[in-house]
């Protein structure tokens, strides 16, 4: 913290502004990896019971209920409303064939179930590639600024050339610590949501199945 401190106390309006951008690539990335975990962990949870507790209901009816109380995130519920659902009469939907027009229904409530999932991915995939590079940037302009400074003193030694560059240096230390955070968290996310999809599209191919059969 001392490096930070120094450094802030130490730079220009643009030093300052590199560091500000890195606090807010944290705060940012820490509150998406906090929310999605949450949201993830609960998604998982809501498929692995309602996907198996809908098809042990006796009606359709019945599942609907369950899935209702069960799927808090939504994402089940719409793949059984869009399979049930049924086209205005003299549209363009309505004139085509029934297979084509549930697979497009399903289509699209598996594509709006997977955006509300990867909310955020692109904002930590983006600070976890660009924040050692912000880190980097507020290292090399604090050296510089820090090298300026020590010119315009008028002597150069060894004390006062480590000091300023030591906490120029933390710079890229601050872009890292943001960047390690936020890459591992996409990582794991993605398995989480990689898992949660193949569960969604096994789910809505019965679907289908189970209404085509009727």
């Amino acid at each position: 913290m001392s490096g930070l401190s120094n450094y802030w106390d130490g730079s220009d309006g643009i030093g300052r502004a590199v560091a500000l951008l890195l606090l807010a690539m944290s705060v940012s990335a820490w509150v998406l990896i906090l929310w999605k975990g949450w949201l993830l962990r609960r998604a998982r949870a809501d498929v692995a019971r309602a996907v198996p507790a809908f098809w042990d209901a006796e009606t359709t009816e019945a599942g609907r209920e369950r899935l209702a109380r069960l799927d808090r995130e939504r994402l089940l519920l719409p793949l059984f409303d869009a399979a049930a659902a049924r086209p205005a009469p003299g549209s363009i939907e309505g004139n085509g064939a029934p297979e084509s027009q549930l697979t497009r229904r399903l289509r699209d409530a598996l594509h709006r179930a997977l955006a509300h999932l990867r909310y955020g991915q692109v904002v930590l995939a983006s600070v976890g590639s660009t924040a050692p590079f912000v880190g980097l940037f507020g290292t090399v302009w604090g050296i510089y600024h820090a090298l300026v400074g020590i010119a315009a003193a008028g002597s150069i030694t060894i004390d006062k050339v480590s000091g300023p560059i030591g906490e120029a240096l933390v710079m890229t230390a601050a872009g890292i610590a943001v960047a390690v955070p936020a890459v591992l968290a996409y990582n794991l996310y993605g398995q989480w949501i990689a898992a949660i999809e193949a569960e969604l599209e096994g789910y809505a191919q019965d679907l289908r199945e189970m209404t085509l059969g009727r």
